[in-house]
């Protein structure tokens, strides 16, 4: 584990947030809009965005494309987590992925879980790692995307949080923000 250096310059990373909805719309993707703006605040740049209606083969090309597109570090799905028959982010995206960050799922649901109780279970949340590329997958309520990226995924992706963050592993150096 690596310690994050607070007098460092900050790090910025290349972002795509995929929505994954079959009712939701460029004009209706409140989640996608939340997600790209909180990455932006942050000081990354979300260069890619995307709505899928949840076909399986459909998630596991987008996200294919954007893991092997080398200007993207950090991929955020939205939708298809939840418990329904149609959910389909865990099954296209689990086998593209190298490593898996099985805290991530679990810090999710237990930060859920103190805000909307057992409800919460039924959430597959999931992160992981393909070809140098951190991939976190959350539902897609708005509400439980600001969870995800105001309890965990803004402090990982911060050079200086400490003690460790996945930014540092992430980013080049070329990639100093001008903050």
């Amino acid at each position: 584990m690596s310690k994050a250096d607070p007098n460092a310059p900050r790090l910025s990373l290349n972002c795509a947030v995929l929505t994954i909805s079959d009712s939701r719309t460029a004009e209706t993707d409140t989640s996608g809009d939340y997600l790209a703006e909180s990455i932006a605040a942050a000081g990354h740049r979300c260069i890619r965005r995307g709505i899928s209606s949840g076909n399986k083969y459909e998630l596991r090309k987008i996200v294919s494309d954007w893991i092997a597109d080398p200007d993207i570090q950090v991929i955020i799905t939205n939708g298809g987590t939840g418990f329904t028959h149609q959910k389909a982010t865990g099954e296209a995206i689990t086998p593209l992925l190298d490593t898996t960050l099985a805290g991530f799922g679990e810090l999710f649901r237990h930060l859920s879980y103190l805000e909307i109780g057992s409800s919460s279970l039924q959430s597959d949340a999931f992160g992981g790692v393909a070809n140098n590329t951190l991939v976190f997958c959350v539902p897609g309520s708005t509400n439980a995307c600001k969870t995800a990226w105001e309890r965990i995924i803004k402090e990982q992706l911060d050079s200086t949080h400490r003690p460790c963050n996945f930014a540092t592993h992430y980013a080049s150096l070329s990639d100093t923000l001008t903050l």
